[in-house]
């Protein structure tokens, strides 16, 4: 399927979102449209894996008398029937090559049949469905997954009846909306990323916490799939391990891999860390609809701050977990909690503790703490910490001092929907090599929209401002108002603060005028004015008229 098509499926479905959420809030919308989207993924991949596994004894051409006798509405479930005996060892042959099981009467294609012909057992159905794919569906690959959805939420009606409709009318609406199409694991993962950016501008500032717009994401995918020492040699083929710990949605992970598969390169798992229970679900679905397999990914619930996740927890450093490539968007200026025992954690005693009021830097050392030699990290993180003093100023030298800090990338306003102001991309290495560093502001190019502004990306004609950026970092150049390498000297000079202005100033010196040669000018238009004047003046006089 072309790009066009999948943007065109994304569209589609975000029509009928919007058309079908009414007045419930573009969230709670969400959660259900994107649920449904994943049963239809998971059950999809389930029956056409079940038609190879069964072969010819898949009842696939079942007359629909034959069906209706039987009460089923599945081909699946008419085999169910048929073969009681066999189901176990079906089962776990599903298990071993699927990962997982979905029983015949919670497919989608029973449900959309129960949703067509309103059938008053869908919502019970539905629920039934998510706790066995939760619960029984395989280890613990889907616990919780479905935790956040309520099908008895009032927002869907006020009585069984009415929710039984609503959803009945909603999963008609995705059913027709997704037949035009094809739909394989790359397409469908494409469509629910769509649809979760197009929630995130709905949801305006709530957003930040679940979605990092996707050219963002590219930048920081480009820089860190670059070789670490030497980013002119291009992108790495290997990866062992990559990491987010705010990973939101997953799909600045997702871009990360994907920019990896695209040059033939190789991934060993890709891990991600997040604290909101919705967006850790969103996450994981996210993984498994771009037809990630349980075993090429980890989603941890838990707070980064205080490192609740036991594997990063190791406190023997020949078994210290590291990562080649790390990404995060964290939360802005969060306010934490500090305790006595946050000052001997092995992320901060070399550095300091954050202030309270702005966790920025407690997220970056967290981060940069589990960075391998030969990594590269790129973090997004408001400006104040470029140049804010106390603590921050404190930890900001240390890793200036220790040569860590690679590039300091400055981007335009309002690109985010959780946020209005500017934010930065700080690179961090411990392999650095050169003894300076990069400054790239890029905040005067871009394209101006009505409620968010976006970069530029060479389309009919136009620059290309993510290109600028990736190829600015990659090579390392100086260009006029755009960028500069800064020796540690200056740095030092001007307090070691990182402040992008103060070493790319994007203004334009304004002419240096002459005023002496302005005054001859001047001079000598008021002596013609004088000597056209007096002519007019006297032709005037001939035709017997008033000088003026």
């Amino acid at each position: 399927m072309t790009q066009k098509d999948k943007d065109k499926l994304g569209k589609t479905l975000w029509d009928i979102a919007d058309k079908l959420r009414g007045a419930m809030n573009a969230d709670d919308f969400r959660d259900y449209m994107l649920s449904f989207l994943f049963l239809r993924y998971l059950s999809f991949n389930y029956e056409e894996s079940a038609k190879k596994e069964l072969g010819k004894d898949y009842p696939d051409n079942t007359p629909k008398d034959v069906m209706s006798k039987l009460k089923v509405k599945t081909p699946l479930e008419v085999w169910y029937k048929k073969n009681p005996n066999d189901v176990e060892d079906f089962e776990k042959q599903m298990r071993r090559k699927v990962h997982y099981v979905i029983m015949p009467q919670h497919l989608w294609s029973n449900i959309t049949e129960l949703a067509r012909t309103q059938d008053g057992e869908l919502l019970k159905t539905l629920g039934k469905g998510f706790k066995y794919i939760e619960n029984e569906s395989f280890e613990g690959s889907f616990q919780g997954l479905f935790s956040e959805i309520n099908l008895n939420s009032e927002k869907l009606g006020k009585t069984e009846t009415e929710r039984n409709k609503k959803l009945c009318i909603i999963i008609q609406k995705i059913a027709e909306g997704i037949a035009d199409f094809k739909t394989d694991s790359d397409t469908l993962g494409d469509a629910y990323e769509y649809l979760i950016g197009q929630f995130a501008a709905g949801s305006g500032k709530k957003a930040g916490e679940f979605y990092t717009p996707q050219q963002i994401s590219t930048i920081l995918s480009e820089i860190v799939t670059l070789d670490s020492q030497d980013p002119t040699m291009g992108k790495k083929k290997k990866f062992d391990k990559i990491l987010d710990f705010a990973c939101g949605s997953g799909s600045l992970l997702l871009n990360v891999r994907k920019r990896i598969k695209k040059n033939e390169g190789t991934i060993g798992k890709i891990y991600g860390q997040e604290n909101n229970i919705t967006t850790y679900n969103l996450a994981r679905m996210n993984m498994l609809l771009h037809g990630m397999k349980d075993t090429e990914f980890e989603i941890f619930h838990g707070d980064t701050l205080i490192n609740q996740w036991d594997m990063l927890n190791e406190m023997n450093p020949s078994k210290k977990i590291e990562f080649d490539a790390i990404v995060a968007n964290p939360p802005f200026s969060l306010r934490w909690e500090l305790d006595d025992t946050l000052a001997d954690d092995f992320r901060f005693k070399s550095y300091g503790l954050a202030p309270k009021s702005a966790a920025d830097f407690a997220f970056l050392l967290h981060g940069f703490h589990y960075l391998s030699r030969e990594g590269t990290m790129a973090i997004i993180l408001p400006h104040g910490v470029l140049f804010r003093g106390g603590a921050e100023e404190r930890i900001r030298t240390k890793l200036l001092k220790d040569n860590n800090i690679d590039t300091v990338i400055g981007l335009p306003s309002n690109l985010f929907y959780s946020t209005g102001i500017p934010v930065c991309i700080l690179v961090l290495k411990k392999c650095k090599k050169e003894d300076d560093v990069l400054f790239i502001n890029a905040s005067e190019h871009f394209e101006k929209g009505k409620r968010q502004n976006t970069l530029r990306e060479g389309e009919d004609g136009e620059p290309n401002d993510i290109q600028k950026i990736v190829e600015t970092y990659k090579f390392r150049n100086d260009l006029e108002r755009y960028s500069r390498k800064v020796s540690m000297e200056e740095i030092e000079k001007n307090g070691y603060n990182l402040n992008i202005s103060r070493y790319v100033n994007t203004s334009i010196d304004e002419l240096k005028i002459d005023l002496k040669e302005v005054n001859i000018k001047l001079a000598a238009i008021n002596d013609s004015i004088k000597i056209n004047t007096d002519k007019h003046n006297e032709f005037l006089k001939e035709l017997g008229l008033p000088p003026i």
